[in-house]
């Protein structure tokens, strides 16, 4: 972790946390990554405690000063404030020290999507102190991406993997091109391939592997032959080149139905649809598709560890784009198909429970959405529903605008889009 120090801290907690990130030392022994300490990034009205750019992630963290130390903190999104069962209320009057952080890091998330970077998970951080031993929050807090703690560094650390689960590391240029969105003044010297970030430049082995055959010169032909044994060369050289003929077509008759055998074979498959699909006055637009046999690799949270434990025989991943209110909404559609019907009631279950994960978007995989777009499911509107054997899990998040898991006209996205007829 390499700590830069862009400007002094905005909460007295936020020592603590500069001294928390600045114990993980530098490389990528534990997380790696870049914490901006200080910074006002791009589009926010004010500074924040540190943002850290991870490998996998992003985290904004806030901090917020309480008045007294406290055993328990009670500590929603949307209410009150209790610690030690006292109701917490601020100078100002306010009663959810968080609201200001929400609206931080929400600013965060609309600038990187502005500067159309790689589109990481952005996590909220809200660290507070002088000390709190417990910190309560609703799951449905959790499933947001959002964590209340006193910065420790162990407690800080066990976030930083929690939240930052992109699906592969980003690169050294991806790294820069946030950094620069968070920051224009800073200048991304360092070694950042020494913090965990991916050099895209390097080599491949098969590069290394390949080897240049030299073409062998075609040998000149012999004298002429008599006149005498060339009238009985005619003949057999025109049995011979049918003989030639007719192997070359078995041949390739032969390869061309292995290679049809290893694409039957192939576990994962991509599909292309162009017409729109009308449900509820809703227009989905398909963007793609792509099918795979293991459903588990592709999930996340506790869908994944059900996934892992039992049989899903296959996932198709539908995208969609959609617009109402005169916004643009992207749609993830993932329908798992299972040999027996009770599976599939048994995955709804564990999906429905707010924070259990979900299926993820294929741009954390490296297969980009289709266009400039970068939708964030992370924050994503969710329905679900079954039919027979089969589970459907829609996400639904606005394009280029901030979204939230309970946003109304995203809630009716989701749930017309279980409507779409699902891929054969």
């Amino acid at each position: 972790m390499r700590v830069v120090r862009v400007g002094g801290e905005t909460s007295a907690v936020g020592a603590d946390v500069r001294a928390a990130l600045a114990s993980w030392g530098r490389g990528d022994g534990l997380v790696g990554g870049v914490a901006l300490v200080g910074v006002r990034p791009q589009g926010c009205d004010q500074a924040v405690d540190a943002v850290v750019v991870l490998p996998r992630g992003v985290l904004v963290i806030v901090g917020v000063d309480l008045p007294d130390p406290a055993v328990r903190l009670d500590a929603p999104l949307a209410g009150q404030w209790k610690t030690d069962g006292w109701p917490l209320v601020g100078p100002d009057g306010a009663v959810n020290p968080a609201t200001d952080a929400v609206k931080t890091v929400t600013a965060v998330r609309r600038s990187l999507e502005e500067a159309r970077v790689e589109p990481m998970p952005v996590g909220t951080v809200v660290a507070v102190g002088p000390y709190v031993s417990q910190v309560h929050q609703p799951t449905s807090d959790l499933n947001r991406g959002v964590r209340i703690l006193h910065p420790e560094p162990r407690n800080l650390l066990t976030v930083a993997r929690e939240l930052a689960t992109y699906g592969r590391p980003c690169t050294v240029a991806q790294a820069r091109g946030i950094l620069a969105a968070l920051d224009p003044d800073y200048a991304a010297e360092a070694d950042l391939a020494g913090e965990g970030f991916t050099d895209a430049a390097a080599p491949s082995v098969s590069a290394d592997s390949t080897t240049l055959i030299p073409r062998v010169p075609s040998p000149q032909p012999s004298a002429a032959p008599a006149k005498k044994s060339g009238l009985r060369w005619l003949p057999t050289g025109a049995a011979v080149l049918v003989a030639l003929l007719l192997l070359t077509g078995i041949v390739y008759a032969v390869a061309s139905s292995g290679a049809s055998d290893d694409e039957a074979r192939n576990t994962t498959s991509t599909r292309a649809e162009s017409s729109g699909v009308k449900v509820d006055g809703f227009t989905f637009e398909p963007r793609g598709a792509v099918s795979d046999t293991d459903c588990a690799a592709h999930a996340y949270g506790d869908v994944q560890v059900w996934l892992e434990r039992n049989r899903c025989s296959e996932l198709v991943r539908g995208r969609y784009e959609s617009t109402s209110d005169g916004k643009r909404a992207a749609i993830l559609v993932a329908v798992l198909r299972f040999p027996e019907t009770v599976l599939a009631g048994e995955l709804n279950t564990v999906a429905e429970q707010p924070g259990s994960g979900a299926i993820a978007d294929a741009s954390t995989e490296g297969t980009p959405w289709p266009g400039k777009s970068k939708p964030f499911f992370e924050s994503a509107a969710f329905a679900s529903g079954r039919e027979g054997n089969s589970l459907r899990l829609v996400q639904a998040v606005w394009i280029g605008a901030p979204s939230t898991p309970d946003d109304p006209t995203l809630g009716r996205l989701a749930a017309s889009a279980l409507e779409i007829p699902a891929p054969a």
